[in-house]
């Protein structure tokens, strides 16, 4: 099943890693424009480990 979400916006807290960090990248797979928190690695809500 797609969902086509261009022109939403999503709030995912929590999304440098492990499920707010997959529900993140699903909904900008969808095409929402995500905007993300995270406590303490930029590093890590950039992807990068």
């Amino acid at each position: 099943m797609q969902i086509d979400l261009t022109g939403k916006k999503a709030l995912v807290t929590g999304a440098s890693r492990g499920l707010g960090r997959a529900i993140a990248l699903s909904l900008a797979r969808a095409g929402a424009d995500v905007v993300i928190t995270y406590e303490k690695s930029v590093d890590k809500a950039r992807g990068r480990r």
